[in-house]
């Protein structure tokens, strides 16, 4: 769903600004599986992010509910990762649309690189969460030699915990018995 009129912060500076922002942004590692193209995340993107992390069940797994402001600072958070650790947020599109996000991330409180997935309620159990995981994994692993990775899912979500079962995760303990840690392992 599209702002009609986006806040200022929202909207690309034209011109030299744009061109440097294309520069950094071709430089970040692109991924192709089936059925998605994994690329780093751009301003076009947010209003996706905001769909997500504005509703109320969809933000669950993101930290809860925000405002659009709040959005825009995580949005900028994951996407500035790039330039911090060299990993950062991708948005996933699917047949010409952003269908969600996948991230290596690592935010306060995290002990080690963190592989994060969510997506729009209409992208939902297409399988396309998986598939950008596993490429995103690769990449962390193969392409950035990340040492570790995992993924932390809220003990509620069911398809969240069910997805890193299937990635081949395994859960290992949690001070937290409301939060599940799934350790992935490095591609053989």
């Amino acid at each position: 769903m599209a702002t009609p009129h986006p806040a200022p912060h929202e909207r690309p500076i034209p011109g030299a600004a744009a061109r440097l922002a294309a520069q950094v942004s071709a430089l970040l590692p692109v991924a192709d599986t089936a059925r998605t193209r994994l690329r780093p995340a751009t301003l076009a993107d947010f209003d996706v992010f905001a769909e997500i992390a504005c509703d109320p069940v969809r933000s669950r797994g993101i930290g809860g509910v925000q405002d659009r402001e709040s959005a825009f600072r995580e949005y900028t958070a994951m996407v500035g990762c790039w330039l911090l650790r060299g990993h950062g947020l991708w948005a996933v599109m699917h047949e010409g649309a952003c269908a969600g996000f996948v991230q290596i991330g690592f935010e306060p409180g995290d002990e080690e690189p963190e592989l994060g997935w969510f997506f729009s309620e209409a992208y939902e159990g297409k399988g396309l969460a998986r598939e950008a995981a596993e490429a995103a994994r690769e990449i962390g692993f193969c392409l950035l030699g990340l040492p570790s990775m995992v993924s932390y899912v809220d003990s509620f979500n069911t398809r969240s915990n069910t997805l890193a079962r299937r990635l081949g995760a395994d859960r290992i303990p949690s001070p937290n018995p409301d939060l599940f840690i799934w350790r992935h392992r490095r591609p053989e």
